[in-house]
């Protein structure tokens, strides 16, 4: 199984997801949009509670093992299910969610800034690093932890406060099985760390991201 780290981010780093109801919206579009059935993107906009439920029966393009909304882009860590499964998926993903906010905003023209960069986790300290970058892209906008990428992290006990205050990422999911259980196939990584809490404390602790900089999409 290949494992690839997907990020987009809006155009001219622009902002892409300006409150909590466009963060829901695009949520959802996360399970929406993870099938092989194609799905008439004008038809499920509009606004993050009126998106039609998920057939019973869905055909998964890929398994979503984690993911993270930033302010102007997004993490996701995918892997195929589907042949091709990957740019299908993120396609309707990114599509669908341009539409609900051109719709919303009145606005027209390109969201993203360009097509969806990914890169393929190939090695065992990669693997080992990437979900817990996700989570921690949060810390960026904490005054006090957002050096933490230069493994800086004043206190390892305020980073995962406020982890556990920021909804909108996969860590509820792996941390205390709460978040959007719908979205997240844990059991990848859950097989590999076993006490993710324990793991992601002990890391924050050794913090040491200079390995992993030459993976990172940024």
């Amino acid at each position: 199984m290949d494992l690839y780290h997907a990020l987009n981010r809006g155009v001219d780093k622009r902002v892409i997801f300006l409150d909590d109801r466009d963060r829901a919206r695009f949520v959802s579009g996360l399970e929406l949009f993870n099938d092989t059935l194609s799905i008439d993107n004008l038809h499920r906009i509009i606004n993050g509670v009126d998106v039609e439920p998920t057939r019973s029966n869905k055909e998964p393009l890929v398994a979503i093992h984690g993911w993270c909304l930033m302010k102007n882009h997004y993490h996701l860590l995918l892997s195929e299910v589907e042949e091709g499964g990957i740019p299908k998926f993120l396609m309707k993903l990114n599509v669908g969610y341009a539409k609900y906010f051109n719709k919303r905003y009145k606005r027209s023209g390109t969201l993203f800034q360009s097509r969806t960069k990914k890169i393929l986790i190939g090695n065992d300290a990669h693997f080992l690093h990437i979900l817990n970058y996700i989570h921690l892209n949060p810390l960026d906008y904490h005054r006090d932890l957002r050096n933490w990428r230069e493994g800086k992290i004043s206190s390892v006990t305020k980073a995962l406060a406020y982890l556990n205050k920021y909804p909108w990422s996969s860590y509820h999911n792996y941390y205390n099985a709460s978040g959007f259980p719908n979205i997240t196939n844990v059991e990848l990584f859950t097989d590999v760390f076993k006490d993710y809490p324990k793991q992601l404390k002990d890391y924050l602790g050794t913090l040491e991201i200079g390995e992993l900089k030459p993976y990172i999409l940024e």
